[in-house]
């Protein structure tokens, strides 16, 4: 035996040293049991930045976790309200709802976050299934993420001297304004691309008074749609579509943002106007997109649908349903009661449509894909605008009333309405004959924006090429902007909510995405 050691080799030695100090670590690890906690190992918003698209965030963990403790100790606060102690009960929490699949948790936000504010996520005291059965409790290592919402800012047409024509981006959470367009152009219209890193927009030469002379164009806005990426530097223009051999008249860009459908009138031939689509983006090959005609009958009003693969479309009596991704002769549907789609709602499953009336009145319906139609109001006047809450079951519209046959004179209001108990509250009533009002509704539900112009009236003068003109060609001496904040509208009735004037002078409002 004496001899046989001596010929254990040095290495040896330090193979089996190692084995027998292994095998005592495991076996303290086994006596000791499992004392690892469980840890958060991944959160997708930390550091990002989200909008109203946004819906659910998901939390990964190292292990399976005891759900109801998990459930009972997450919290989701803004970070300037939030108290000092983690486990504070006065947290104004983001409501959402949770489920599970396996070790993920996702957290489904039941209205969007508002916007300009910073969240933070934060979990401490849940423990995991095993220990719960082992009888321990082995809570998990504390956990801290953080995540903001967009700006919250608004784009409008300048009309003063310095801004007149001109489209303006206006930062409120920041306090900050930004010009994005040249003096040599007045801009007509404008929609904001998805994720707000561009403007779609139609312009005049400042030099050229005819409002049917618009060019479509796109502009940068500074923004970036991507967290961490560079944007683009902002006012930096492109010409998308020119007016050389065809007017072009209104326009509407798809919610994906991938795809322009644009009314457009031949000008040496005035009755031969239809519907063009193009794609905003470039091929592989580099070649910018051309604008092809759908073929149909000659179209109204339009809107694309929220899935950006059809257009609702005027069309007589009624309103057809067009494939913007195969043959448009044939209507994928077609509501002959209905001569206008006012709007969608975000999933596609809602639509506030208009019936025109044969003792000239109008109803407003709502209209779902499972087939109801329900009417929600009858008015003398107009039904300007409509916009769906993303946050409630709740419709704003932009109404008029007819308040002189004789005079033809209308006085516009604003109205909200509860889609599941029909009630409607009257929000704001503005003064009479003001037809071009336009509104628009933040992403986060939370303010609708309007405007208030002041036409030139009684003018015996020539008016300059430059001057700027409502949708009816109506000169524009000035107009202002105001905000009104929004509650849902089964808060106590008694509450008055006023709008405040911004700081700012311009018409056509439209809240960034």
């Amino acid at each position: 035996m004496t001899k046989s050691y001596k010929f254990i080799q040095p290495l040896d030695r330090v193979v089996i040293a190692l084995m027998i100090l292994l095998s005592l670590l495991i076996g303290f690890v086994i006596w000791q049991g499992d004392a690892v906690k469980p840890i958060v190992r991944n959160f997708t918003w930390q550091n990002q930045q989200i909008g109203a698209e946004d819906t659910a965030f998901t939390l990964t963990f190292s292990r399976p976790m005891d759900t109801k403790s998990v459930e009972e100790n997450l919290k989701v606060c803004p970070v300037e309200t939030k108290s000092e102690e983690e486990n504070s009960t006065t947290c104004p929490v983001l409501a959402g709802k949770i489920s599970w699949a396996g070790r993920r948790l996702v957290y489904t936000l039941v209205t969007p976050a508002p916007y300009g504010t910073t969240y933070k996520v934060s979990l401490q005291g849940a423990t995991d299934r095993f220990s719960q059965k082992e009888g321990k409790k082995r809570e998990i290592q504390p956990f801290t993420g953080s995540f903001i919402t967009r700006d919250r800012a608004l784009l409008y047409i300048g009309a003063n001297q310095q801004e007149q024509g001109k489209l303006v981006i206006y930062n409120l959470t920041q306090g900050q304004k930004k010009v994005l367009t040249p003096k040599e152009l007045i801009v007509m219209d404008f929609e904001p691309f998805p994720h707000g890193e561009k403007i779609l927009f139609s312009a005049r030469s400042s030099k050229n008074p005819d409002i049917l002379s618009a060019q479509l164009y796109t502009v940068t806005t500074g923004i970036s749609s991507t967290t961490g990426q560079q944007p683009q530097p902002p006012g930096k223009l492109d010409l998308i579509l020119d007016n050389k051999h065809y007017q072009n008249l209104k326009f509407d860009l798809s919610p994906d943002g991938a795809t322009i459908v644009v009314q457009r009138g031949k000008i040496d031939n005035p009755g031969d106007f239809g519907l063009w689509h193009l794609l905003t983006t470039q091929d592989s090959s580099g070649t910018k997109p051309t604008a092809k005609r759908l073929q149909t009958q000659p179209p109204g009003d339009f809107l694309i649908t929220p899935d950006s693969k059809a257009v609702a479309v005027a069309q007589g009596q009624g309103t057809a349903i067009l494939s913007l991704q195969g043959e448009a002769t044939k209507p994928l549907d077609f509501l002959p009661q209905f001569g206008l789609v006012q709007a969608f709602s975000k999933d596609g499953s809602q639509a506030a449509m208009v019936k025109f009336n044969t003792d000239f009145t109008r109803d407003l319906f709502l209209v779902t894909n499972q087939g109801v139609q329900k009417q929600l109001l009858k008015t003398t006047g107009s039904i300007l605008d409509c916009n769906f809450d993303p946050a409630s079951p709740t419709l704003y519209c932009l109404l008029t009333q007819l308040i002189s046959k004789e005079q033809y004179i209308e006085q516009p209001y604003l109205v909200a309405i509860n889609l599941k108990t029909d009630q409607q509250k009257p929000l704001l009533m503005l003064p009479p004959a003001q037809r071009n009002v336009h509104m628009s509704l933040a992403p986060d539900g939370l303010g609708l924006v309007f405007d208030q112009i002041v036409p030139i009236e009684n003018s015996t003068t020539t008016l300059p090429a430059n001057t700027l003109k409502t949708d009816d060609g109506e000169p524009i001496a000035t107009s202002s902007l105001w905000l009104m904040p929004l509650l849902p509208i089964t808060d106590v009735a008694n509450i008055e909510i006023k709008p405040e004037q911004l700081p700012l002078v311009g018409f056509h409002p439209h809240w960034l995405p």
